[in-house]
């Protein structure tokens, strides 16, 4: 509001300079005819004040309402009334100021130029404020439009991040279900594990971004559970360059690609499988490699949401606006998973 009524209080100085340099230029001009100073300054003022009226009047008109491509023609009736005004104010009301016939004569016979010299103010000013506002509503439009993006952008990634927890939690409790008639220590130990587990990702659920290390911290506690699930035929191998503990990635980020390469590497097959996770940092970008082994005679789809790596994508895209920071291939019966997190 503040803001608003400043460029108010601007735009009425402008006019009113405006105004006071165009009577002083037409004085002078009236006063080059012969006609006394006294005289020319009121023909002068007479017209300032009547031409800035009408500036005025179509800068407001302009600035809340913006004629469409098909209604530029009321637009140039609107500047030819204008000036018309203008004309028929100076015809009528300067022999009220001044009654010497010579001066009143001069009035009538300059009644042309009067109005073609009004009508291309007028008609410059309309010009100029069609510009100038048009813009103004373009901008306006603009962020309305970015802070609606915004907003959807921000919605959609924390509905991505609310399904982190019942995707896993789905496959936790059906694990735990599957242990708690035959191996009921386990079970337990499993009901610890995903609470801890739990417990930190909703301390993770304000934070948008954090350290590669903290992430690898709580990836270790979802795979403690995998493992409980899974016994001795899940292996793990985490590596990471130094330099990559204060590198920041999305948070949760991790979890959905490991357990993607856990469910690929491990359903299907009777045999130990390593599943490894290394990290690095490669020019700006902090670059993590998740590696699983697989039958591709036996490993097919299974049944469930299907978030992972859709998910994975999806948030990356959201956040930096780039389809290009993620990569899969197969090569050898091992299937690599590979983001990019840019870190400027």
């Amino acid at each position: 509001m503040a803001s608003s009524n400043l460029k108010a209080s601007k735009l009425y100085g402008a006019f009113v300079g405006c105004g006071f340099g165009w009577a002083a230029l037409q004085t002078y001009i009236i006063h080059s005819f012969g006609f006394l100073w006294f005289t020319a300054t009121i023909d002068g003022l007479l017209s300032a004040a009547l031409l800035s009226g009408a500036c005025w009047l179509i800068n407001n008109n302009l600035r809340y309402y913006q004629p469409g491509k098909g209604s530029y023609i009321n637009l140039f009736i609107w500047v030819v009334a204008l000036a018309g005004i203008c004309a028929a104010g100076c015809r009528y009301l300067l022999p009220l100021l001044n009654t010497d016939k010579i001066f009143v004569n001069f009035v009538i016979q300059s009644l042309t130029i009067r109005f073609f010299i009004n009508f291309l103010a007028v008609g410059w000013m309309a010009m100029i404020s069609l510009l100038w506002y048009s813009q103004i509503d373009q901008r306006e439009t603009m962020k309305r439009k970015t802070e609606a993006e915004q907003l959807a952008r921000d919605a959609e990634l924390y509905n991505l991040r609310q399904q982190l927890q019942p995707h896993f939690l789905f496959n936790s409790l059906n694990s735990i279900n599957a242990l708690i008639g035959f191996k009921p220590d386990l079970a337990r130990t499993m009901i610890h594990q995903l609470s801890d587990f739990l417990r930190g990702t909703l301390k993770k659920d304000d934070q948008q971004q954090v350290p590669l290390s903290d992430e690898l911290a709580h990836l270790n506690l979802y795979l403690d559970i995998e493992k409980v699930r899974f016994g001795h035929r899940l292996q793990t191998e985490i590596s990471c360059d130094p330099r990559c503990g204060s590198a920041l990635l999305p948070s949760m980020l991790l979890q959905p690609l490991v357990e993607n390469a856990i469910k690929f590497g491990l359903y299907d097959t009777t045999g130990d499988v390593t599943v490894s996770i290394r990290g690095e940092i490669e020019d700006d970008y902090l670059v993590v490699m998740v590696q699983n082994p697989y039958d591709p005679q036996t490993t097919r789809p299974q049944k469930g949401t299907g978030f992972g790596l859709r998910g994975v994508q999806r948030r990356l895209y959201l956040l930096f606006a780039r389809n290009d920071l993620m990569e899969t291939y197969a090569n050898d019966n091992i299937f690599t998973t590979i983001i990019k997190v840019p870190q400027v």
